[in-house]
């Protein structure tokens, strides 16, 4: 089994599609083709079902996709930790984050960092919650910054770096809107702006309603928050957020407004996995996370 058998492999399997592979990979499609038969030939099964140039995966052929991306995330991790090991503060790291920190949160701490090292450099992945967990277990990514932090995971490690206030964002002309705070009970009766189904934060928002008893009556669904303002500033409903999100500006007519019943509160941290330890540099930003937050709680205190 070749490297180069498993990167055409990969390649076919990401776009289901010879010819469009052989494009990416700068290499003629018969070349392709021939790498696959003979990997197929070696492991003794079919990876692919074909119809014509267009090829689907055989169930074995998902499997053996997974293990390899793993083996190949390893790879690649194995030679950056021989570069960073020369000169950490150079190197690469690959986080990955939730909509909800995208705005603030995550930029703020990579400028201070970029203060710091300003040689080293950053790779991005925007995800869902569970896709964060999965991905930090399965190798895509060795960390992630997370809210809230999920505390029974077994195979990740977790660091609560903050816990930020939820608070209500209403429409400019809402009854309550000049209130300086609110109890969540007493927006039973209002249409609710929340994310689609799937996003752990509408899970938050939903639970507490139902602690309080009553289901928000969701009119509206945004696939991320800045869809959640934009929504409210037209005056369709309500929301909660969590205050890092409104921390620069409030969208134009609305108005932010702390609860006061109940209290509730998001942990946001970083996690990492338990069976790989992080890389030069990936430690360094992981200690600076610790430092940044721990300065920024004595501060606000």
């Amino acid at each position: 089994m070749e490297f180069r058998q498993l990167t055409y492999f990969m390649e076919v399997a990401k776009r289901e599609h010879v010819t469009e592979a052989a494009a990416a990979l700068h290499v003629a499609q018969s070349a392709v083709s021939r790498q696959i038969f003979n990997l197929e030939n070696e492991l003794g099964v079919d990876l692919f079902i074909r119809d014509g140039r267009r090829v689907k995966l055989t169930p074995i052929g998902k499997m053996f996709l997974e293990r390899i991306t793993h083996a190949m995330n390893v790879i690649d991790d194995a030679k950056r930790e021989v570069q960073e090991y020369l000169d950490p503060e150079k190197g690469t790291i690959r986080v990955a984050f939730p909509i909800s920190l995208a705005a603030y949160t995550l930029p703020t701490v990579i400028y201070a960092f970029r203060k710091r090292y300003p040689e080293a450099k950053f790779q991005l992945k925007q995800a869902l919650y569970h896709e964060l967990i999965n991905g930090v277990i399965k190798g895509d990514y060795n960390m992630a910054l997370i809210g809230p932090v999920p505390m029974d995971e077994k195979k990740i490690a977790r660091k609560i770096l903050f816990t930020e206030q939820v608070v209500a964002l209403l429409p400019l002309h809402h009854p309550l809107a000049e209130n300086n705070a609110i109890h969540l009970r007493d927006l039973k009766d209002d249409p609710f702006v929340l994310l689609p189904e799937g996003f752990v934060f509408r899970d938050i928002v939903i639970n507490a309603c139902s602690d309080l008893g009553f289901y928000p009556n969701i009119a509206f669904e945004g696939d991320d928050i800045d869809a959640l303002k934009g929504l409210v500033s037209a005056g369709l409903g309500v929301t909660l957020m969590p205050e890092v999100t409104l921390v620069d500006s409030t969208p134009r007519s609305t108005v932010k407004i702390p609860l006061i019943e109940p209290n509730v509160t998001r942990t946001v941290g970083v996690i990492t996995p338990t069976e790989r330890g992080l890389l030069p540099t990936e430690e360094l930003f992981y200690a600076f996370l610790e430092e940044f937050f721990t300065q920024l709680h004595h501060f606000k205190h």
